[in-house]
């Protein structure tokens, strides 16, 4: 398979991915060309493996996580129409929490977040994505077991009340 081919076939769940993981689509597309830039200057080897989805998909998480280092950073907006294109419109209330949920995993740390998106988005096992973040299986469910953990404190407090306004001259 030519790099065009695989770019072609696999661009639309690349950016659905990498938006998992960015929070945003734009975002997520400048994290897909940055590797799809890399992938392409080294297409023979990765082409030749009996996977480079898999082998791209890890690129990606590598990009994701390492961003930081590099000087810039994703910015989740936490706008969830720009993770998954594909679904229909929310009831407010489902809305509410998809908006507070994409909220919170953005504060969470990068590897945290990426174990949670390849868990669940990805549907990767514990080894499968021990693979792709180059760390034992047993650190994944750490990560996994800590991000989940902070997430259930953060979604099950009670929102902040409306602020009271005091009129002026109504004592």
């Amino acid at each position: 398979m030519t790099f065009e081919e695989f770019a072609a076939q696999r661009l639309p769940a690349m950016v659905r991915f990498a938006a998992a993981l960015a929070g945003n689509r734009a975002d997520a597309e400048d994290l897909i060309q940055e590797v799809l830039m890399r992938a392409h200057s080294h297409w023979p080897s990765i082409g030749a493996l009996d996977r480079p989805d898999a082998y791209v998909r890890r690129m990606i998480v590598n990009e994701f996580i390492s961003a930081r280092r590099r000087g810039w950073r994703l910015l989740p907006k936490g706008r969830p129409e720009d993770l998954d294109t594909r679904t229909a419109a929310d009831h407010a209330g489902q809305y509410a929490e998809r908006a507070a949920l994409i909220g919170e995993l953005a504060k969470l740390p990068r590897r945290q977040r990426a174990v949670l998106v390849l868990r669940y988005y990805e549907g990767l096992s514990d080894a499968e994505i021990a693979g792709v973040l180059s760390c034992r299986p047993s650190t994944v469910r750490a990560y996994a077991a800590r991000a989940l953990a902070a997430l259930r404190v953060e979604l099950s407090r009670p929102a902040d009340p409306a602020p009271v306004l005091i009129e002026k001259g109504n004592r």
